[in-house]
């Protein structure tokens, strides 16, 4: 998964996003200097390097503005999302072996820039208004306290359910029924927050409006 940005690297990596959609074409090192004032070049070079190394960019250091924007869809004030299709057992949770594709939200949607989605699954949170495989918005810098929806690996299902206190201790539960509730513990690890939702009803229904056979082929 990429790894958190910087306050600056953040600005940097949205300005690179916006530029490019203003201008079909990636701003120079010098650009980007002007930009933020930054007086070394050196510097700049310094933040593209580590937008490299956290995954948000690849560069080609032998052109002038050989940078891509990994996932990147050329709309301004957005920013893409990494979809993840399976979540692993071990630290790193998120690889980007796993990433399956990118969905471009809006960043007025988004809580930071470390959010990642990841297919809801289990069931057990319709009546807060998930559904199995709804692409689950996650944001994993932000503090799972009682109340909040996390999505969690637990043993080795990846699940969506409610943050609540039984007794003295928080655990995780389903919303829909009165099932057992899991305690937080060695097993159970919180990937992150959930913070939004994206259902895409052509693949929830994916059938034909009509039997095949009644239908009118010119």
């Amino acid at each position: 998964m990429s790894e958190p940005l910087t306050q600056l690297e953040q600005q940097v990596y949205h300005f690179m996003i916006d530029f490019l959609a203003e201008n079909t074409y990636q701003p120079s090192v010098r650009e980007i200097a002007r930009k933020f004032s930054i007086k070394s070049t050196k510097t700049v070079s310094d933040l593209l390097h580590a937008l490299e190394g956290k995954g948000y960019i690849e560069r080609d250091e032998s052109r002038s503005r050989g940078v891509r924007l990994i996932g990147f869809s050329r709309s301004g004030a957005t920013q893409p999302i990494a979809v993840y299709g399976d979540v692993g057992t071990e630290a790193p949770l998120l690889r980007d072996e796993n990433r399956q594709s990118f969905i471009t939200v809006d960043r007025k949607y988004l809580p930071g820039p470390d959010v990642c989605f990841v297919r809801a699954a289990g069931g057990g949170m319709t009546t807060r208004g998930i559904l199995d495989g709804d692409y689950v918005l996650v944001s994993p810098s932000t503090q799972a306290t009682e109340g909040t929806i996390v999505v969690a690996r637990i043993g080795y299902e990846t699940l969506v359910r409610l943050v609540r206190r039984d007794d003295a201790q928080l655990v995780l539960a389903p919303a829909d029924d009165n099932a057992e509730a899991i305690a937080l513990g060695p097993d159970v690890t919180i990937i992150g927050v959930v913070c939004g939702i994206f259902r895409p009803y052509w693949e929830q229904q994916p059938t034909p409006l009509m039997p095949v056979s009644e239908q009118v082929v010119s």
